[in-house]
């Protein structure tokens, strides 16, 4: 048997296989940012036809002042719960076992989604966001935002999925406090160390523990490297993956930090690995890679080759859910 086709242990969950579908937007929310029946139709697609054993869902916005874009799903209060409740029995219904991303955009929001003044580690401009200059949060500020990741992973566990993902990828908030380019504090959650630029994350973790419970999943996707000088370089990635293993995460989901889901004049299967192989090599937790893969082959290739344990398609399942029918 393929190592792509056999079971594989999350915590205390066992995925039948090690493909997995990661989170992207698709901007479907409906009025007042809730789940729609568009929304599920397209998941229960995607679950049905992509021989996939895991849906990593795309991020919603923990609260109002997190939220990164029109069209962007809510679970930043109860009442959306019943919503995901009906996303997560649909992806239940084919086989498939789904967690959910929750997210905060930080300097990547706009006053004019969001109805209020973005906020980061630093007053610093983010890259697709230079009209508005950011408040660099106080430490009360990082506190509160703690809370509502744990308050929002309780949400996520209440409507039924089966784990959740701690968003600090893609130039969003907790991407902006790893990178050395956008975090400038001088306290705790300062450039000094990874130590200090993993902080908020690791405290978010741990609030979460306390919601959720020892046996709920929680994954980390981290933007391991920037790519671009002065910013996090792979033995960062490499530190923080293993602070996060000892602080209790169950998943390390490996992407690009503030370039973005793409790494510059890279497009291989895998473009990632030369962040996944080291982290893999350190770690006892699984490690999830994503980026450039569009076929079962490929996949394959990748944990032959053991550049991590579990291996997500994004666009190609994206485009046509029926992706992996030429294949197998």
């Amino acid at each position: 048997m393929s190592k792509l086709f056999e079971p594989i242990r999350i915590n205390h969950l066992v995925l039948n296989n090690c493909l997995v579908m990661p989170p992207m937007a698709t901007a479907k929310a409906g009025a007042n940012d809730r789940v729609t029946d568009e929304v599920c139709d397209y998941y229960r697609e995607r679950a049905k036809y992509s021989k996939i054993s895991l849906i990593i869902t795309e991020h919603c916005y923990i609260h109002p002042q997190g939220k990164a874009h029109p069209g962007q799903v809510s679970i930043a209060t109860d009442d959306a719960i019943s919503g995901f409740m009906k996303l997560t029995n649909c992806i239940h219904e084919e086989g498939v076992k789904v967690f959910a991303q929750i997210s905060h955009a930080g300097t990547a929001a706009k006053s004019a989604v969001t109805g209020q003044a973005p906020v980061g580690p630093s007053a610093i401009s983010h890259p697709k966001q230079k009209q508005e200059l950011p408040k660099e949060m106080t430490r009360e500020q990082i506190h509160e935002v703690t809370i509502w990741f744990a308050q929002a992973a309780r949400r996520v566990k209440e409507a039924g999925f089966d784990g959740v993902e701690i968003h600090s990828a893609h130039g969003y908030l907790l991407n902006q406090f790893f990178s050395p380019i956008y975090n400038h504090r001088t306290d705790e959650y300062g450039s000094q160390s990874v130590e200090n630029r993993t902080r908020f994350q690791r405290e978010i973790v741990q609030a979460v523990r306390k919601e959720t419970g020892d046996d709920f999943p929680i994954a980390m996707r981290l933007g391991g490297c920037d790519y671009e000088e002065g910013g996090s370089t792979i033995h960062d990635c490499l530190e923080a993956c293993q602070l996060f293993e000892e602080c209790g995460v169950d998943l390390l989901h490996l992407t690009g930090g503030m370039n973005g889901f793409i790494r510059p004049d890279h497009s291989e299967p895998g473009y990632f690995r030369d962040m996944s192989v080291p982290v893999k090599q350190n770690v006892k937790i699984p490690v999830l890679l994503t980026g450039g893969v569009t076929s079962i082959s490929q996949a394959e290739a990748l944990l032959e080759d053991h550049c991590a344990d579990m291996i997500g398609v994004g666009r190609a399942i994206y485009k046509n859910a029926h992706w992996a029918d030429n294949e197998r």
